[in-house]
């Protein structure tokens, strides 16, 4: 075994600065550092954050390999997630648990995070966005898209997952979240930003939504959805499954989950679009068609709104939420020609092939009719992954994609909308996920057509 190891080559290195490595890199831009480390060093190499190192595996080759039964008996998730169970004072959580355990956790939840949970309620749907847009864009005003977003899917999410819009917690939702994952998570930052009193008081926030959650399930008036029926059966029948101290964390999961990740894909679709006047003119076209022709039946949405579907998903190949993937390797493997032992500290970059010219011929322009039938770059093995993949991609994909979908048709359909300047280009950021930058505002000019 030894004479096998030392045959193989050793793992790159991605050049790092000294003492920092490659934090900053990683803190400016996680998803074209990593292309560009792909570039230089091919489908593996090593980086260094806050004086530790991780491995990567990148490219089109890892995200086929997390599909793979090697692949799933080799990465596990949990180490990465304990921080965010023991800071709510949990035993576990549904990204932090693996094999058997992160199964049975998924199925209990796969359908109250489906597009099951949806069903019959396009309507409702369209009306919270609808009081939304009547709270927050209002014409004249300029709106700070992302923050406008985040109210908008909390009170989406809220209202029909758990049958509570805690839009009050949404700031603390989002300090939780961003000290969590930089801290905890993803390692960025050191410990002791976990010590900052705003951080401490979003936690308590955070906690008290939690009990608030899981005190409400004994009202008769309560109107939760699948989500929350099915967890609370869960735990009724398997205690042990799903313990009285994880339930405040398990049912604040869609808040968790789903207001950065929503809103910071919707932002970023906002912005591609309204930058790219014809796309805007096709998606007005196709959603005041469909509104004036009535919700009907709700399987056909997709087939309905193809040009604000094709935009969502060009906006997540561009501007990736999961731009990698944090595992440790639960036992040795080789991947790439190189053996990684087992206890590494890995990232998994499933997101670098969205930039390579190779799968999507001029990577950097938005175009729409790539995910046309014609087409269909995105089909090809490994290529996209913007809800990550293997056994932890993420759950609320099919309803976030209806979700998404039906929000950008409404908002385009009621809004005259508008870049506040025409050469503005995207800031972005990185922290709590990546996205367009809280200071990202578009122009509400009026309204195209009415709530009726």
């Amino acid at each position: 075994m030894a004479i096998l190891e030392s045959s193989q080559p050793s793992i790159p290195k991605a050049w790092r600065w000294p003492g920092i490595g490659n934090t900053f890199a990683m803190a400016r831009d996680p998803a074209r550092f990593f292309v560009d480390c792909y570039r230089r060093h091919g489908p593996v190499f090593r980086i260094a954050l806050m004086g530790r190192t991780h491995t990567v595996l990148a490219g089109a080759e890892a995200a086929n390999f997390m599909a793979t039964r090697e692949g799933r008996e080799s990465l596990r998730s949990r180490e990465f997630w304990q921080g965010l169970v023991d800071e709510f004072a949990a035993t576990r959580t549904l990204p932090g648990e693996d094999g058997q355990m992160h199964a049975r956790l998924r199925d209990v939840m796969k359908r109250g995070y489906s597009r099951t949970a949806l069903s019959g309620r396009f309507g409702e749907l369209i009306a919270i966005t609808d009081s939304a847009i009547a709270r927050d864009w209002t014409p004249g005003a300029r709106v700070p898209t992302v923050q406008a977003m985040q109210y908008m899917v909390t009170e989406q999410l809220g209202r029909i997952l758990t049958g509570v819009a805690p839009l009050e917690y949404v700031r603390a939702i989002r300090t939780t979240i961003k000290y969590i994952l930089n801290v905890l998570v993803t390692r960025q930052r050191p410990w002791f930003y976990l010590l900052s009193p705003g951080y401490r008081r979003a936690k308590a926030r955070m906690r008290e939504l939690g009990e608030t959650l899981v005190n409400r399930q004994g009202d008769a008036e309560n109107t939760g959805g699948i989500l929350v029926s099915d967890i609370m059966q869960a735990h009724a029948a398997e205690p042990e499954l799903i313990p009285r101290q994880d339930l405040g964390l398990t049912l604040m999961g869609p808040y968790i989950a789903g207001l950065d990740t929503v809103a910071n894909t919707t932002a970023a679709c906002l912005y591609l679009v309204l930058k790219h006047p014809e796309v805007l003119a096709r998606i007005q076209a196709e959603t005041d068609r469909y509104f004036a022709e009535g919700i009907g039946a709700e399987e056909d949405v997709f087939q309905r709104l193809p040009a604000t579907h094709a935009a969502i998903q060009e906006a997540m190949r561009l501007y990736p939420i999961a731009v990698a993937q944090m595992r440790t390797a639960a036992r040795p493997f080789t991947f790439g020609g190189h053996r990684i032992a087992a206890g590494e500290m890995l990232f998994v970059a499933t997101s670098v092939p969205h930039f390579l010219e190779e799968h999507y011929p001029e990577p950097e322009r938005f175009d729409i009719d790539r995910f046309s039938r014609e087409r269909a770059e995105h089909l090809k093995s490994g290529v996209y992954s913007p809800y990550g993949r293997g056994p932890h991609t993420c759950l609320g994909k099919s309803l976030a994609e209806v979700q998404m979908l039906l929000t950008m048709a409404r908002l385009f359909h009621r809004l005259d909308l508008s870049l506040v300047r025409r050469d503005y280009v995207l800031k972005t950021k990185t922290a709590p996920t990546p996205g367009p930058a809280m200071s990202f505002k578009v122009r509400v000019n009026g309204l195209r057509n009415p709530a009726a």
